[in-house]
């Protein structure tokens, strides 16, 4: 997710405490464990299969100095390099993270790191918006660069899945709204449903931790934020994060080149009244797990769209991003994005077991 910032001179700190179990203070059955925190405001968050756990820090401000980050003996250290996080104006942007949003595994576990080239929602720089894609085992990098059709100057492209099977990577785009589907063997993307209602702030307002979520004296709008690709790969589901409703179009026909938007459109399902939500991240099961800004909680779709509440805890400011991780914990980040630069506690990474 994604809003403006005021820029913020903070020094870097992660520590991990050991994942001690922490009191719930709005008594919630399941338990959050701190992993790790910061800080400095962090969105994204992945796990591999091995358990290695990597954050990824947006360049909202001046003073970023780490783009993407594994957590190591608990400290960052940059990824894969100190290079690639050395990005400054006027500097290549072909191996360099310029404003890096989001960060995940595919299930044979490689890594995907998205970068929307869009520092401090000042406008796409030329040639940064990039999907990297980072063998871990072999160290191979290979990045999938947009151009200006894909990505204009107002876009920010959000978050990813990708789907090994087909070889495709799908894609949401919070600045500008739309889906961009990207063919990993030809390397191809394109863009679609840019003015559909369904990937489209919505007219609402939102209130977090009592206060109304203003920008300017009004609710910021941000277009479609989370994704999630369904467990049998049939199915992506998205939703805007100022918007309440959830919606799922099948792969197959974001995959059909041949599809008009119109007949593409005609394929959209409204799912749920999902609330006000940012990440997105089904299990294995085909439960769809989201974050509840306005409550501090994190919430699920059943496979029967069923919305269930599973931890409700005044310590999620602002959950963020998903992860899962091996033997069924579920990571998800804090960035208390609606509290701007007045910030009450650390960024953290936290887990539990639904």
């Amino acid at each position: 997710m994604h809003t403006r910032l005021l820029p913020v001179a903070i020094l870097l700190l992660i520590v991990i405490p050991g994942c001690g179990s922490d009191p719930d203070p709005a008594g919630s059955a399941t338990a959050l464990e701190i992993v790790a925190e910061s800080q400095r405001r962090w969105t994204g968050v992945a796990v591999s299969p091995e358990g290695r756990l990597f954050v990824n820090y947006p360049r909202w401000s001046d003073d970023v100095p780490i783009s993407v980050a594994e957590i190591v003996d608990g400290k960052p250290v940059p990824f894969p390099d100190a290079a690639w996080n050395a990005w400054e104006p006027g500097l290549d942007v072909t191996k360099r993270h310029v404003c890096v949003q989001s960060v995940t595994f595919d299930d044979t576990g490689v890594l995907w790191i998205l970068d929307p080239g869009n520092p401090k929602f000042a406008g796409v720089v030329t040639g940064a918006p990039k999907l990297t894609r980072v063998d871990l085992a072999s160290g191979d990098m290979r990045s999938y660069f947009f151009d200006a059709t894909i990505a204009p100057k107002s876009s920010y492209l959000n978050d990813v899945r990708v789907d090994t099977q087909t070889k495709t990577a799908y894609m949401t785009d919070s600045g500008a709204g739309g889906l961009v589907v990207l063919d990993l063997d030809s390397g191809k993307a394109r863009r679609m449903l840019t003015e559909h209602h369904s990937t489209r702030a919505e007219p609402i307002g939102i209130t977090i931790e009592g206060t109304p979520w203003k920008r300017d004296g009004k609710t910021p709008q941000v277009h479609a934020d989370g994704i999630g690709l369904s467990p049998d790969r049939t199915w992506i589901y998205y939703q805007a994060l100022t918007g309440r409703t959830m919606y799922r179009l099948p792969t197959a026909a974001l995959r059909d080149a041949s599809l008009s938007e119109e007949a593409l459109a005609g394929k959209i399902e409204r799912i749920a009244e999902s609330g006000v939500s940012d990440g997105l991240i089904f299990d294995a099961g085909g439960n769809l797990y989201l974050s509840s800004l306005e409550e501090n909680a994190v919430n699920r779709l059943t496979p029967e769209h069923k919305r269930e509440l599973v931890v409700k805890d005044e310590r999620l400011r602002w959950p963020d991003s998903f992860a899962l991780g091996p033997d069924g914990w579920i990571y998800v980040t804090t960035a208390q994005i609606h509290l701007g630069d007045d910030t009450r506690d650390p960024f953290r990474v936290w887990r539990f077991k639904p």
